[in-house]
């Protein structure tokens, strides 16, 4: 069986009349199927406008290229703060399920994060460390540009959320009271290797290591260039590329757990974007969309079958995303990762 990720439009979902059922119905059916087999979809039809996916471009590129080393550095926060802005080789994403990497070396990428704060809810019921306060970079129109992606981001995001309820056959508002406060996280990467270098490999060298996503969704925003790749049900890895206009959408570990595994959160990695010897520069942006910090992260009834075995104990979402952070961000093995990390040492 060739491996593909499957390209939904999701346009009745976002511009279609909510009488519309057959539309959504028919979205929804494939949506369901894309979840159980890959993990992965090709979604159309979102909605984002072009000129605010370009704006973004421009902030990272006003940041990644406009700056130098020592100037963006200042923009560094520790790594209990999931904020602002991490050097190259400054993390180890497969730390995050638990498995050490092969060549001891940290991914070679950097990054930099925002998300929501406390200040988008009017509520005193947050746990500020899943909250925290952005940091940003004196460069003209960065924070607009980046903001107003994130809006149109977040929203794609519920709307996924109510698709998601559609087709686990649960009612369409499901979902919504783990998200009334929901937590969300956008990081913007750049792969950190100098574009146009002719580079001989000696050996593995990574972009970012094996990971699955910590959270609920996530959102990409990607260039079509060469670079990420997907585990497939073959146990091999796999090149995936966005179509064109396009976001890449994934599962996160959340929602495996939520669905006891129906749904997978399907393991990736970045390979350094080398052709032919040289080095192309990739770009991408990944918005994580989070349930409520307190929300419970177990298996839900409502997706048991009969005499199924619940895979995962109770725990906060907050709980679940400590262990994560503590491995990619502070280099802390994670020990509550066992089925995620048996899937990487099973991998070809």
């Amino acid at each position: 069986m060739v491996f593909s990720v499957p390209a939904i439009d999701i346009s009745p979902y976002i511009s279609g009349s909510p009488d519309d059922a057959a539309a959504r119905a028919a979205v929804a059916e494939q949506f369901a199927a894309a979840c159980r087999e890959v993990g992965f979809v090709q979604v159309h039809g979102h909605g984002i406008p072009s000129e605010i996916m370009d704006g973004l471009a421009a902030a990272s590129d006003s940041f990644f290229v406009g700056l130098e080393p020592e100037e963006k550095k200042q923009y560094q926060t520790p790594p209990g703060i999931n904020r602002g802005y991490s050097p190259p080789k400054s993390e180890a994403t497969s730390l995050s399920l638990g498995v050490e990497p092969a060549n001891k070396m940290n991914d070679f990428f950097e990054a930099f994060n925002v998300g929501l704060t406390i200040d988008d809810y009017d509520s005193s019921d947050l746990l500020e460390e899943q909250y925290q306060q952005n940091v940003w970079p004196e460069l003209p129109l960065f924070r607009e540009r980046v903001e107003a992606y994130m809006q149109h981001a977040r929203a794609v995001s519920r709307t996924l959320m109510t698709l998601s309820a559609d087709a686990l056959g649960l009612p369409s508002d499901f979902f919504d009271a783990a998200f009334d406060r929901a937590t969300g996280t956008m990081r913007m990467n750049n792969y950190a290797l100098t574009p146009g270098m002719n580079v001989t490999l000696d050996g593995e060298l990574r972009g970012m290591g094996e990971h699955t996503d910590f959270g609920v969704i996530t959102l990409l925003w990607a260039d079509r260039v060469k670079g990420l790749q997907v585990l497939g049900s073959d146990g091999g890895w796999h090149d995936v590329q966005p179509d064109e206009g396009a976001l890449l959408i994934n599962l996160g570990d959340i929602t495996a757990r939520w669905t006891n595994e129906h749904w997978m959160s399907t393991l990736h990695r970045v390979k350094p974007p080398v052709i032919d010897g040289t080095i192309i520069r990739r770009r991408s942006v990944a918005y994580f969309h989070g349930c409520n910090w307190d929300a419970i992260v177990a298996p839900l009834p409502e997706l048991l079958e009969e005499g199924e075995a619940p895979l995962y104990a109770p725990v906060t979402a907050t709980e679940h995303m400590r262990a994560k952070l503590a491995g990619s961000r502070a280099g802390v093995l994670n020990t509550n990762a066992e089925r995620e990390s048996a899937r990487v040492k099973s991998a070809h």
